[in-house]
């Protein structure tokens, strides 16, 4: 961090070369195609790099401010409070209904327990058909999602994140208010993929995590950006660590309509909250129309114009380590409960609950350690700080045999989730204020597939190695993990070992 000292002290040369070592944003005027300013303007003072953007000279207030300065972060939670209390309920609503309407009344039984004779074929036809429909409803709202989060993203660049914020929250209450009807009337389970596609024509959720991203890219500087986006990632693992206690308990008490007219209320709730208490980010446009093809264009140029100083080659290399690293964690958190329930750990309903509690805490850890290291080191290596713990909570899980073994695993990942947020910062810190909302609807999209994928690569590896080794899958997640750690170290050594010409050629 530089001081008034530092300031004086270091010509204007090489504290321009200093600000790209700490990736600063190229120029609009480069961006546009202007002709490039004069070395002095482009030297920054301590005032200018430490000040909120530009767009937050412009922001708006809300309809009711009460003078209080409310920001996103209820809106990422409610959201996804809502997200992760929806999905395991919808599943085993499936489950119940296709059992129903099969007339198998069987029941699931766990991974330790020892079946003699054939397995039920009416058993099977409920997983596959349950299996089937989740998949459709899932590739339905990710097909629809895709078109509709690339053109809200770059939208919200010309109008404002609050409406970004808003319309999808009142889509998922849609969804919510589809899947009580076919509760309530016993419709056939195909409207499930209906209210999907409702909600996915709104944004779904990777619209809301992009606006949210984005709005606190456009209200931070750049030295507190990372941490206000570690806090946002975190919001995302308590409001699922909520979730998960919330929903199992309360569908065992009451069933599924009730946990579902939550998920309505808490839907509308974000939607009024973003309304009426989030100060608008950017100036809107009113001549932005929503429907245009220069939105979609938006996103392509974003990956396609060179920049400066290699920013379409860092803007890819750190989207593929995003995509490396989210894809790693999807498919790991899918199998942890199947890996708890059968042999040889065979762990009960309370196990699990304390296992996934551990793994949701990641993210309070992460923010801590995140907050603690960036005093006394860069990004980079806070990333690459949280991929090592990372592998090394994996590689020992994959050898977990017993509950000492696995919660050790647990503890060893308290660092796992500080490299997200790092990889999201210096995305935001590569591309223009004019160009956040198209830049975190590509990296929602990025997500959303890395779901995709790492529910078909892992939950294939899983069985078809448990002849091999049962813990083979978190091994290669690991070896995965090594891709990320490369390519931000690389981009690293390679500025660094520019910075080093451009320094010995200004002396």
């Amino acid at each position: 961090m530089r001081d008034s000292l530092v300031t004086a002290a270091v010509p204007p040369l090489q504290l321009s070369s200093i600000d790209i070592a700490m990736d600063a944003p190229e120029s609009r005027s480069s961006l546009r195609g202007d002709p490039p300013a004069s070395p002095a303007s482009e030297t920054p003072s301590l005032d200018a790099a430490s000040s909120p953007p530009q767009t937050l000279r412009s922001r708006r207030s809300p309809p009711f401010s009460c003078g209080l300065p409310f920001s996103v972060e209820p809106v990422l939670f409610l959201s996804m409070f809502s997200l992760a209390l929806q999905m395991p309920l919808c599943t085993q609503y499936l489950w119940d209904r296709i059992s129903a309407d099969l007339g198998y009344n069987g029941t699931r039984g766990g991974g330790c327990t020892n079946h003699t004779g054939p397995p039920d074929p009416l058993q099977k036809e409920v997983e596959t058909l349950t299996a089937h429909w989740s998949l459709y409803i899932n590739l339905g709202g990710f097909a629809v999602g895709l078109f509709s989060v690339t053109l809200l993203g770059p939208w919200s660049d010309r109008v404002g994140r609050r409406p970004v914020l808003i319309f999808p929250s009142l889509g998922m209450a849609l969804q919510a208010g589809v899947y009580l009807l076919v509760m309530y009337l016993r419709l056939p389970v195909a409207w499930f993929l209906l209210g999907r596609l409702l909600s996915g024509l709104s944004g779904d959720f990777s619209a809301v995590l992009a606006g949210c991203f984005a709005y606190v890219a456009d209200t931070s500087d750049r030295r507190s950006r990372t941490f206000r986006v570690a806090v946002l990632e975190a919001c995302l693992g308590v409001a699922g660590m909520l979730a998960s206690i919330v929903g199992g308990q309360w569908r065992r008490a009451q069933g599924y309509i009730n946990p579902f007219w939550l998920v309505l209320a808490t839907n509308l709730a974000t939607a009024l909250y973003a309304y009426l208490f989030v100060a608008e980010s950017v100036a809107p446009d009113k001549e932005a129309r929503l429907f245009s093809a220069e939105h979609y264009k938006a996103v392509y140029r974003l990956y396609r114009s060179p920049g400066e100083q290699g920013r379409r080659p860092k803007l890819w290399l750190y989207a593929v380590s995003l995509f490396v690293v989210v894809t790693v964690h999807f498919g790991a958190k899918d199998l942890y409960v199947l890996y708890e329930l059968s042999s040889p750990l065979c762990w009960g309903s309370a196990l699990i609950g304390y296992g996934s509690a551990a793994e949701h805490l990641t993210y309070l850890s992460s923010l801590a350690s995140l907050r603690a290291l960036q005093v006394c080191l860069e990004d980079t290596w806070v990333a690459i700080i949280g991929l090592v713990s990372n592998i090394a909570g994996l590689v020992v899980i994959s050898l977990a045999n017993t509950m000492a073994l696995m919660f050790t695993g647990y503890g060893l990942r308290f660092l796992a989730m500080a490299t997200t947020p790092v990889l999201r910062s210096k995305l935001s810190k590569l591309v223009d204020v004019s160009e956040q909302g198209a830049l975190f609807a590509s990296v929602a999209c990025i997500e959303s597939l890395c779901s995709l994928v790492s529910t078909g690569f892992f939950n294939s590896l899983y069985p078809a190695t448990l002849h091999i080794m049962k813990g083979l899958p978190f091994l290669v997640g690991a070896w995965l993990l090594v891709i990320p750690a490369a390519i931000i170290g690389a981009v690293r050594c390679r500025e660094v070992d520019r910075d080093y010409h451009l320094f010995s050629g200004g002396s």
